[in-house]
């Protein structure tokens, strides 16, 4: 079973599973597709957001856990 951390890049977790993008642009994280954005850890982009960095992660692998089985 695939599991991100919190020093996952973007980049790398939109390559693990690209339906996980409407979740990141429901919590404001609009700019999937900049340059950027692309090398921001999940941790990051979540403390840019406002976004406790923990729980994100744990939301992100309980999507992968269902949509990747």
């Amino acid at each position: 079973m695939t599991q991100v951390t919190k020093s996952t890049m973007i980049g790398e977790l939109l390559q693990i599973d690209q339906n996980i993008a409407p979740i990141l642009l429901n919590i404001g994280m609009h700019c999937l597709g900049c340059p950027s954005s692309q090398m921001e850890t999940i941790e990051e982009a979540a403390m840019v957001h406002g976004i406790e960095p923990d729980a994100l992660v744990n939301q992100i692998n309980e999507f992968l856990a269902k949509d990747l089985a």
